[in-house]
């Protein structure tokens, strides 16, 4: 596996002031999440897991400490260079697949290559091909509201790989499927993760999809306290 770095933290902390209350919800968390590497994340919930996350995906600034996403410091950039950061160099999965109803499956996949202004034709293609990868062929012109629970989480994480990016964050990708579900979507990463090296951070509640992986990092009050393999 290649060994270099795409997305790390260095003591990263974060804290919601609000009149009287003042929380830290993170407490200096450093990481290293390297190309082609499979990264867990547990914890109870509270723990500052999801937080991580949205700092690591540069939706929130912290309050002291550094992301340092392909070699840019994302505290340190513009919004527009941030935004193209994230919509080139990472990828997204939630627990609710996040699809736009009004949009086709085809086109929901399509628009980060569209955001990233692409040819429309050369997106059409691309999420075509890929969502005959994932098994969705025969839906590209259905919209989300006429796919399965499962289809849709394929659909999602299609389009968290479009872009080809450097590292996939995933925030429950399974936790609102059934077993057997859960069980493609799992096959789904990990296929995708050896076929294009794509790296994935997962905070996840599910022992199972946390076996899958290559690191399983603890996470409890806002520290990260422990790591399994």
């Amino acid at each position: 596996m290649n060994n270099s770095v795409v997305l790390q933290c260095r003591q990263l902390t974060k804290r919601y002031e609000q009149g009287d209350l003042n929380v830290e919800v993170l407490k200096g968390v450093d990481l290293d999440i390297r190309v082609g590497q499979r990264v867990a994340i547990m914890g109870a919930s509270g723990s500052g897991k999801s937080t991580l996350m949205h700092l690591l995906g540069g939706l929130e600034k912290p309050t002291s400490g550094s992301v340092i996403l392909d070699g840019f410091d994302l505290n340190k950039v513009g919004a527009g260079k941030l935004g193209q950061l994230r919509n080139s160099s990472l990828g997204f999965i939630y627990q609710f697949h996040h699809l736009l109803g009004e949009f086709t499956i085809l086109e929901n996949v399509a628009m980060p290559l569209l955001i990233g202004r692409k040819p429309i034709k050369h997106a059409q293609q691309q999420a075509t091909e890929l969502l005959k990868r994932v098994g969705l062929g025969h839906r590209i012109q259905h919209k989300p509201g006429e796919l399965s629970g499962g289809e849709r989480q394929r659909a999602a994480v299609a389009r968290a790989l479009i872009n080809k990016p450097k590292c996939v964050l995933a925030d429950e990708p399974t936790g609102n499927l059934d077993s057997k579900t859960a069980e493609q979507i799992y096959q789904l990463m990990l296929e995708l993760n050896q076929e294009l090296q794509v790296s994935f951070l997962v905070v996840t509640h599910d022992p199972d999809l946390a076996a899958r992986m290559d690191h399983v990092l603890h996470m409890e009050d806002g520290l990260i306290v422990g790591l399994d393999k």
